[in-house]
């Protein structure tokens, strides 16, 4: 990965916002003319788990793990203090913020508007998104800022093996203290199920495939076959959701807004923290940018995923998971903007980081 060239956004990460408005209304239309659709779904399940969601979740997530060089973390002590922010940030600072964040504007600002019960699942699903950083777009995000590949790279294999060990502590206890009740064990179950096997995976086929063609051949040529096949698994993946959260959509598009406004907030406010302490730190842009792109940034692809084998598919904890894929691209990338507008208020990089 980190011999791969900077590239820009591609089309379909570009307008992803699009194709998940898209998803969301083939979804409910769906929901609307064919509702066995969604009804015969729901029953093909095991451990509380949907086999076919479970399927295009691995989809989108094993391109993802391949590309992740854990040889890389050998490499940690190069820019350390940059990695202390950005993994302080994700991990210290991030998710305790979206539990702040969702608290107060789905208890106390948007009290009028959203039931208290309906508030709990809100906050749970908003837990569920800032608990994880995100291991796939900050590649491109740190690539539009210039930023330094080999500390990305290492922060994102730093970040896959830690939510391994801190994502369900972390969950567990935010959860605890509203005192919303959920099976442990499954929340357990579900990233044994969606990171530790497709990491598992991943680092198995980039071991043989390096190994039978060489680090050249899979960099450039074999991990781009799985384009297209995340895409679809994404977008499958999406148009299934929205046909669970037709009813819930259609009776309370206002709700989608809502849940939007603390999810934009978190991006923002966790992705500053980390651009200026970087700054006070005297850290170059092109380790301030990453460092604060994958601060900022969820894994929603593991948060949709746990949130419909704890809650079920149709659950609103799931509505919020999603509206997360609805708003992070274009939080994201006015946030990229930012950043290369800013690049002069950090000393130029070393040599060694150019």
């Amino acid at each position: 990965m980190s011999k791969e060239k900077n590239t820009g956004i591609g089309f379909f990460e570009k307008y992803l916002t699009l194709w998940v408005l898209l998803c969301m209304g083939v979804g409910i239309l769906i929901s609307i003319f064919l509702p066995i659709i969604p009804s015969f779904l729901e029953k093909v399940q095991y451990a509380n788990t949907s086999i076919p969601i479970a399927i295009l979740i691995w989809i989108m997530i094993y391109p993802m793990m391949m590309k992740i060089d854990f040889q890389s973390i050998k490499n940690v002590g190069k820019h350390p203090i940059g990695l202390l922010v950005s993994s302080g940030t994700s991990w210290l600072i991030k998710p305790f913020l979206m539990f702040g964040l969702a608290t107060l504007f789905f208890y106390v600002v948007f009290k009028s508007f959203i039931p208290a019960d309906l508030a709990r699942e809100y906050v749970v699903g908003a837990v569920l998104l800032g608990a994880a950083p995100c291991t796939a777009m900050v590649f491109v995000w740190s690539s539009l800022t210039k930023g330094d590949p080999a500390h990305t790279l290492v922060q994102v294999s730093i970040n896959d093996l830690l939510i391994i060990f801190l994502f369900v502590p972390i969950v567990s206890f935010l959860l605890g203290v509203t005192n919303i009740e959920f099976p442990w064990h499954v929340l357990l179950f579900s990233v044994i199920l969606f990171v530790v096997v497709p990491l598992v995976g991943g680092i198995l086929t980039r071991v043989l495939v390096i190994k039978k063609k060489g680090e050249e051949y899979f960099t450039h040529k074999f991990v781009h076959k799985f384009n297209n096949v995340t895409t679809i698994g994404l977008l499958l993946t999406l148009v299934i959701i929205f046909s669970y959260q037709g009813d819930a959509i259609l009776t309370n598009p206002l709700h989608v807004l809502l849940i939007a406004v603390p999810l934009i907030l978190q991006n923002v406010i966790t992705a500053l923290f980390a651009y200026f302490t970087c700054q006070r730190c005297h850290q170059p842009h092109n380790i301030a940018a990453p460092a604060a792109l994958i601060g900022a940034s969820d894994f929603f692809e593991l948060s949709v995923a746990v949130a419909i084998t704890l809650f079920g598919a149709n659950s609103p904890v799931v509505l919020v998971t999603t509206v997360g894929v609805l708003t992070e691209v274009p939080v994201m990338l006015l946030l990229v903007k930012f950043v290369n507008k800013t690049k002069h208020w950090f000393p130029q990089p070393n040599v060694e980081n150019k």
